[in-house]
């Protein structure tokens, strides 16, 4: 029998739409890409007028999958027939126009926000969402640094680190990997081949069954246990499955030319309230998100006080979008997070 009610509300179903709007939105979120060929590793006989290829990438995407379609334009366009004899896939590699070298394993998406934050340090400029330029890569043809890419530049190697991904979000989540080593191997390869062929129905079909439900929890519920047992029988099954009753949201924090910063992150704090944003960010690089002081108490002259305004010397960027501070954690791991599973915040800087 099913454990789920035989009605929907109004409400439920308003839940449902604005979940799977925004998930569809960060499925489809793309990023201009300028691709050039490393021109000293150009073969003789190449056009070298074409070298250059334009792309949106889908920032779900994974540079590996896009292997394919640049060899075929750089075979019929810019090649001559020995060089595609010679050429091979497995020895191409990315680094960008500033000489940092291209992770395989991070989504496309990620890559290029990622090169947005460090060059926030360089160049003084407000954070736009609204316009992109094309972020540049240099194409090598040979001698990929196996040492410092951490895996084969292919796209088996890669599906391997994705599958890893999903499994230790599943893990920060419940508290088990119950959820994705339950499914079947079919299953799993369907969501790797959702991201091949950018399917969203296909990914989705299979990822909502490890994927927390954005049903809110109920105010002031306690924040669960570090401890708690995930299987344990707690509470009726919606609220298992929201992204509110989640051991922790599988997050990391991006910061310009430095490291990444993993640290759990409860949907709910202590007292049972969303853990929002702002309170996340201050906790673990306050020094770039200070705490806003409180009002003063109010008096005769001043009977609605307002607390003095904190700059803030950095932003947010998920998805490529400027995030409000009081966004609440668990609603962004549920509907912005990336494919495999992550919600990737990286932190820019105002420089003017």
């Amino acid at each position: 029998m099913s454990a789920y009610p035989s009605t929907i509300s109004n409400k439920d179903r308003n839940v449902d739409y604005h979940t799977t709007l925004f998930r569809r939105l960060t499925w489809e979120g793309s990023v201009p890409l300028e691709i050039r060929v490393d021109p000293k590793e150009l073969p003789a006989n190449s056009d070298r007028g074409l070298e250059c290829y334009y792309i949106q990438a889908p920032r779900i995407s994974y540079l590996p999958l896009l292997v394919p379609e640049i060899r075929r334009f750089l075979m019929d366009v810019v090649f001559d027939e020995v060089a595609a004899k010679v050429l091979k896939e497995e020895d191409w590699w990315f680094e960008s126009e500033e000489g940092t070298l291209l992770k395989w394993h991070w989504p496309i998406g990620l890559i290029y926000d990622n090169h947005t934050i460090s060059t926030s340090v360089r160049v003084p400029s407000a954070p736009s969402t609204s316009t992109s330029t094309p972020m540049r890569l240099i194409l090598h043809l040979a001698s990929p640094p196996t040492e410092k890419l951490l895996l084969a530049p292919n796209v088996e190697a890669c599906k391997q680190a994705f599958m890893g991904q999903l499994k230790e979000a599943d893990f920060i989540r419940w508290g088990s990997t119950k959820r994705m080593t339950g499914l079947r191997k079919v299953d799993q390869d369907a969501i790797w081949e959702g991201i091949k062929e950018h399917n969203f129905d296909e990914y989705w079909r299979v990822a909502s069954k490890v994927t927390p439900t954005v049903t809110p929890a109920p105010p002031q519920s306690p924040a669960p246990s570090a401890t708690m047992n995930p299987s344990a029988d707690q509470a009726a099954p919606f609220d298992r499955e929201s992204a509110y009753s989640v051991r922790s949201v599988p997050v990391r924090i991006y910061l310009p030319n430095g490291p990444v910063i993993q640290e759990l992150a409860p949907a709910l704090l202590e007292d049972g309230t969303p853990h929002t944003l702002s309170h996340f960010l201050s906790s673990y690089v306050t020094l770039l998100f200070p705490l806003q002081p409180p009002a003063p108490p109010p008096s005769r002259v001043n009977p609605n006080p307002q607390a003095p305004a904190v700059r803030q010397p950095a932003y947010a960027l998920i998805q490529g979008v400027l995030s409000p501070p009081d966004a609440e954690l668990a609603w962004l791991g549920a509907c912005l997070a990336g494919a495999d599973g992550w919600l990737n915040i990286c932190i820019g800087i105002f420089r003017n």
